[in-house]
């Protein structure tokens, strides 16, 4: 390719950084949002600039609101993961998880303790409903 003037180096440059900003915007799952636990009435917020995810509304323990399920989260070496501190409330405290975004709508909390190992999902929602609502 042959490149002639100050207008064809400045188009290339032009292309390059939109070649770059649109291969950095794909990179990056938005795991940011609301989430609906796959089989109990629970809504979540992930907040990946906070580093936590936090109970927005729990049907069965409505105490929970505001709860941090989640903390610590930090970025894994592949794009659709994270790893953090996730609540196992079968044992009463936070243990080690991976976090795997895999889908836009499906999340997946991955805990394992010594030989077991337990996933939760999770789908996105555009937004949790008032309990009202499913009155």
């Amino acid at each position: 390719m042959v490149i002639k003037g100050e207008n064809g180096v400045m188009k290339l440059v032009n292309v390059v950084a939109l070649l770059l900003t649109v291969s950095v915007a794909r990179a990056e799952p938005d795991l940011a949002g609301f989430w609906q636990h796959e089989k109990e009435p629970v809504w979540i917020e992930m907040v990946p600039a906070a580093g936590e995810g936090v109970v927005l509304r729990n049907d069965n323990q409505p105490g929970r609101v505001g709860f941090k399920v989640v903390k610590a989260l930090e970025a894994g070496s592949q794009p659709d993961k994270w790893s953090g501190q996730v609540f196992a409330a079968r044992l009463g405290e936070y243990r080690d998880a991976t976090i795997t975004l895999e889908s836009d709508d499906r999340l997946a909390f991955t805990v394992k303790v010594g030989m077991m190992r337990r996933t939760v999902e999770w789908r996105r929602v555009p937004e949790v409903p008032s309990a009202t609502d499913d009155e």
